[in-house]
């Protein structure tokens, strides 16, 4: 009788740490998409933590050169980088206007491969803080380079899926979304075969308690007024159909190795707790906090060591109350697809995130309807089928998958407005 092969470690577990080579000093930090909300978070953490940390490069899509410019002088980073070389000479002009007569410039590159070559440079960690499935090939080169990886950009994970598990060392992703951080730090009170399931919490967005028909009217005004975390306007939206805890749910599986008929998602207005886990003798670990990125941002820069003061904490003198309520598939139905997805592997979940991101594109010029998201991504995944490739999945295969989701999204979304116009 032959042992059972062992399985793998997880991706991201809390009792083992990848720790790459680091001279003398802070720890040396690359941070991709340094203009949005989780990359000026974390540089304003790294600025207020220069014995931990010293930022190296910074990278943006370029919508924001004031605001890099300024970043990289405060920071004294070598290069920059953008992804729209349209933008460069404006770029130039705000460097030379942020830096002081005689202070060195730093270096810029410039195009869609730009934080690809920034991932793969010379430094500990990088945080991946861009937002769409184009951080995956960042995220591919931060691991084949031997970083660390802060991951913020869960869409790199749940596209790439075999391509990042193949790559990566047990420990050397830190998760940083808030709800998976969460799971990071409770699952440290425990074995893995102690767990029974991992709970992800779920704010339940600005339409919690509306039902299905409620929902088919609400504008985009409606749809951004999130109630607690203040966001860019697609991870807003994703928030508003529950997408976001969709994709979360497949990046749970795949960081942690658990199946998905034992990860579950509650709604919890407050988002004081941002994730729990239940062990096999009944034992449940919260991790809550306020409301703050930061302190996610910190695990993934620290780990495993803690950042002091990162983000405020409860004042238990205080009373308040917290909510637990279960889903409602009905009104959003997107998280059951979700694990859908997942289960099929292969190419399933890139249409799934490709196809909802020119959804929530077209909902938000108003060519599409709430509701039109979540019947037009389903539509969409329905006509992809079952993929074949499975764990022989190839970046090919994934960028020809999202290609063909975003041409029948867009298509699906331009009959349905015409038929709309003629009604």
């Amino acid at each position: 009788m032959t042992d059972s092969p062992a399985r793998p470690a997880p991706l991201a577990d809390p009792h083992l740490v990848y720790d790459p080579p680091a001279g003398d000093g802070p720890k040396d930090v690359v941070v991709l998409g340094s203009t949005g909300s989780i990359g000026t978070q974390a540089i304003d953490l790294v600025l207020r933590n220069p014995d931990r940390f010293r930022v190296t490069a910074l990278s943006a899509n370029g919508g924001r050169v004031a605001l890099l410019a300024e970043q990289a002088h405060r920071l004294r980073v070598r290069t920059v980088s953008v992804a729209r070389e349209d933008v460069v000479p404006a770029l130039r002009e705000a460097l030379a206007a942020a830096y002081g007569p005689g202070e060195p410039l730093p270096e810029i590159l410039a195009g869609p491969r730009a934080a690809t070559e920034l991932a793969a440079s010379d430094c500990h960690t990088v945080l991946n803080g861009i937002t769409g499935s184009i951080g995956l090939a960042p995220t591919l080169a931060a691991l084949e380079a031997g970083r660390t990886l802060a991951l913020a950009n869960k869409e790199s994970l749940i596209v790439g899926g075999p391509l990042v598990t193949a790559l990566a060392e047990p420990g050397q992703i830190i998760p940083v979304d808030s709800e998976h951080a969460a799971l990071f730090q409770a699952l440290a009170a425990g074995t893995r075969a102690d767990v029974r399931k991992l709970v992800v919490t779920a704010s339940g967005g600005p339409f919690r308690g509306r039902t299905r028909a409620d929902l088919a009217d609400v504008t985009v005004q409606d749809a951004l007024a999130h109630p607690t975390w203040a966001m860019g306007p697609v991870i807003t939206v994703n928030s508003a159909t529950l997408v976001n805890k969709g994709l979360e749910v497949i990046e749970a599986h795949l960081l942690y190795d658990i199946p998905f008929d034992r990860i579950e998602v509650v709604v919890h207005p407050q988002s004081y707790v941002h994730s729990m886990v239940e062990f096999t003798d009944g034992s449940t670990i919260a991790q809550a906090t306020p409301p703050d990125m930061r302190g996610p941002i910190a695990i993934g820069l620290g780990w495993p060591e803690r950042v002091p003061d990162a983000a405020p904490a409860f004042d238990w003198s205080k009373a308040s109350t917290w909510e637990f309520f279960p889903l409602d598939d009905e009104a959003f139905p997107s998280v059951n697809l979700a694990r859908h997805v997942g289960q099929l592997a292969g190419t399933a979940p890139a249409v799934f995130n490709a196809a909802n991101e020119e959804c929530v594109e077209a909902f938000l010029n108003g060519a599409l309807p709430f509701n039109g998201i979540m019947e037009t991504v389903t539509r969409v995944v329905e006509e992809h089928g079952t993929p074949g490739t499975g764990t022989s999945l190839t970046v090919s295969d994934v960028l020809e998958a999202e290609t063909w989701a975003r041409t029948r999204a867009r298509e699906i979304t331009a009959k349905t407005a015409t038929a709309e116009a003629r009604a």
